[in-house]
Formats: C-alpha cells, structure tokens, sequence
C-alpha cells in the first residue's frame, strides 16, 4: 500500500489538526504510505470547497455520507461536534473504511459501545483521538515507570483543568447540553487524563466521583435569557488500578489562569515522576538516592534521544507542540494499516476510558466497579 486516501469531516479546531497532521506525516516519518489528502466535507458547500482549498484536500462535499463512500477514501476523519460522532464512525466502517474519531467516542456509554461492536464486525481499523499520550516526554515517563526508576508505584493524582467555561458571563453553547455535547468537563477534558493514567498505570478497576455544576444558567446569545447548563463544569474521583493502586483525579472547565494543564504525578517508593502538559518537552524526576544533600528534582528536557522527536527536530531544547503530537498519532495509524497491526488506542481500548468517565459521572459518591 504505498498511499492512503483520507476524507475529513468536519473543518473546526480538530478539523484543522488532523489536515496538518495527515499532511505532515510522510515528510517527518518517511516510512509509512503516502497520505492523499482527497476529500473534505463540510456545510456549507461553498464553506467546503473554501476549506478544501486553505486544507489542500483534492475535492469537497457537504454530504458525509457521500464522503464515506467515495472509493478514493481509505480512512475517514471524524472531527464534527459529539452527536455525529458515533452515526457517522458506523457508518464509515459498514462502507469499508478505516475510521479515525476524535474523543469522546459518542455522546452516551450505548453509542461508544454500539461503535466498539462496529468496529469488531468490520474490516476496517479504528483508533481515537489521544494524542496526548504521543508526547515524548509522556512517553518517557512511562518507560522510567516500567523501569523502576522510582520504585514500586504507590499512588497516582492526576489533573485536567482549563479556563474556556471560567466566566459566568460567557454564553451559553451547544457545550451547555447533553444531547449535543454529552458530559462537560469529563468527555472534553477528562477523558484526555484517564488515557494517560491508563498509559501509565494499567486499567482502572473502580472509581468513587463526584460531578459539580458551577454555572447552572448561562446567558442566551440570542434574545438575553439565561438557559440552563446541563452537564458538569467539575469533576473529581478516587479511583483504583487493576494492581491495587489507589489515585485521586480532578478535571475542571472553570479553572481560571489554567489553558491547558494536564498534570500528573506518580509517586513510588523510591521517588516520583511529573508532568505537565503546558510545559509538554520538560519532565520531572525525583530519585531517593545518593547524598542527600544533593537530592531534588531534576528537569528532563526532551530531544532526539526521546523518540520520535528526533524525527521533528535535530536538536534539544527546540520543542514539539500540540500539533506535531497528532501527526505522531496519524503516522502510528498509518503504520497500522500499512503493516496489519492494530492501532491504539482502537474503539474496543478507548471504550474503557469512556467507561470510566461515564461511571464517575454517574456515581454519586458510592463506588462504582468497572
């Protein structure tokens, strides 16, 4: 398979990062097939055909259904708003295609496993959108983990916090509802860490959660009236591995100063390893060994001896970013297909994150088992 044809619904934020990823990929990685950038959909059709050009796709639709079976398209790019996301994914792997979604899977736990059993009955490879997880700093932490650098694991706490629903002021959105987002905090947020604590811990068994609204009534962009929000601006859990460790989470949309802080901590007998997302090329490390004067924590900054960021940059100290993450996730896909292997995570891996975030949501205070 020397190229691959990609179709690509949906033009906003993640729209765009997936252009640039599966645009990227060949140039930075080199030994995967050739991505053909093929057809873009969009609504409206002129919006499209504008996309398409700025995107560098061949040709646009406003019809996705035209777009999943479109023979020139080998993998669909699901990056619409949460609703469409398991119709749409179903569909693309009953026409043959290979799916990449963006999370959360679907709006309700029924529609993200309706899309596992899909993807189990089709040919076609699937994986989701937790791009986080590729940062080679991430990455190396889980190594140092696995390695025993600092000793046997006993407890993780992990945070996802950003300030996009901060001000009680801000309008009300689509965001606001449970038929058109589903979860708040936890399905835009949350997910992100459960995937990286899974990363790095192993499956969740069990959670104890707690869900807080903080602005209940937002304004109305339309005629001043206030509409009630529906989902979570909060989120909190105790949370306990398959390997009997214990961990605390906490995910917020109102945390004010916080753009994108996935931080996470991972305390072991020995030492302990931190990360956060908004300084995504640096890494912590403490190490209870040697002269105790000289013991503190060291900062690990990522460069070509951290794979693959030498195929981005020669140098240190030069910095991957958030875009350059999903080309590493496009190419890892890429790669899947090429090769036969399955990618990760796929929709029968990522339906267990969605597990998670669903039972802390769903909880209330007693524990839930998974």
């Amino acid at each position: 398979m020397s190229t691959i044809g990609i179709g690509l619904i949906g033009t906003g934020f993640m729209g765009k990062c997936h252009a640039l990823a599966y645009g990227a990929a060949k140039a930075v990685f080199g030994d995967i097939p050739t991505p053909r950038l093929e057809l873009l959909c969009e609504t409206p059709a002129d919006k499209a055909a504008t996309m398409a050009e700025q995107f560098g796709f061949a040709r646009s639709t406003d019809d996705w259904h035209v777009l999943i079976n479109d023979p020139a398209v080998d993998i669909v790019c699901v990056t619409t708003p949460n609703k469409l996301h398991a119709e749409i994914a179903i569909a693309a792997l009953a026409a043959g295609k290979h799916v990449h979604c963006e999370k959360p899977m679907a709006l309700t736990l029924d529609e993200a496993e309706a899309m596992a059993r899909a993807a189990e009955a089709a040919k076609g490879k699937t994986i989701v959108g937790y791009n986080y997880i590729r940062n080679p700093a991430f990455q190396h932490a889980r190594r140092l983990i696995a390695e025993g650098a600092i000793g046997r694991v006993i407890h993780f706490r992990g945070f996802v916090d950003e300030d996009y629903q901060a001000d009680p002021d801000l309008p009300w959105t689509w965001r606001a509802t449970k038929a058109e987002a589903g979860l708040g905090a936890l399905g835009d947020l949350g997910c992100h860490m459960i995937s990286m604590a899974v990363e790095l811990m192993g499956p969740i068994r069990s959670v104890i959660g707690d869900i807080r609204t903080v602005h209940a009534m937002r304004p109305s962009p339309d005629d001043g009236t206030h509409k009630p929000v529906e989902n979570e601006d909060i989120a909190s859990a105790i949370v306990e591995f398959a390997n009997g460790v214990q961990g605390l989470f906490s995910t917020s949309r109102s945390a004010w100063g916080r753009k994108n802080r996935m931080a996470v901590e991972v305390h072991g007998a020995q030492g302990m390893i931190c990360f956060d997302q908004e300084r995504m090329n640096e890494l912590q490390l403490y190490q209870n060994s040697g002269d105790k004067a000289m013991q503190g924590f060291r900062t690990i900054m990522t460069g070509p001896v951290h794979e693959p960021y030498g195929h981005f940059v020669p140098a240190s100290g030069h910095q991957l970013g958030f875009n350059d993450l999903k080309t590493i996730e496009a190419a890892a896909f890429l790669r899947a297909i090429a090769g036969g292997a399955e990618a990760y995570p796929s929709f029968q891996q990522a339906l267990q994150f969605e597990r998670v975030i669903h039972a802390i949501a769903t909880s209330d205070g007693q524990r839930v088992m998974l």
